[in-house]
């Protein structure tokens, strides 16, 4: 299977700014050497023939909810929720804003 070409600065550039991390020109040379050292390591995976192998979405297969049949815990109440909340509007809980002065805008 024939090896891609190993990156190169401006590769890595463009990746840094797609995940909006600044790199110094130094820092770039140390991250393309680190990413081309990380990349050769795949070369063994690659060598292998998965053309029979179809892809997989878990790695488990078919699991669809993993709560044992017989495990039944009954949930709070809302009145038994809100009892224990420092307050309550109407059916909610009430928290301190954490964006902004709380007020419309």
């Amino acid at each position: 299977m024939p090896q891609d070409p190993p990156l190169t600065n401006e590769d890595v550039a463009a990746l840094a700014d797609y995940a909006r991390i600044a790199l110094t020109e130094g820092e770039l040379d140390e991250m393309r050497a680190y990413l081309n050292e990380a990349m050769a390591l795949l070369d063994p995976i690659l060598s292998y023939d998965l053309s029979d192998v179809e892809p997989t979405f878990h790695p488990v297969g078919g699991v669809c909810n993993v709560a044992r049949d017989d495990v039944v815990v009954a949930g709070l109440s809302l009145e038994e929720a809100l009892a224990s909340a420092g307050g309550g509007v109407g059916r909610y809980f009430r928290v301190p804003a954490i964006m902004g002065d709380g007020g419309a805008s």
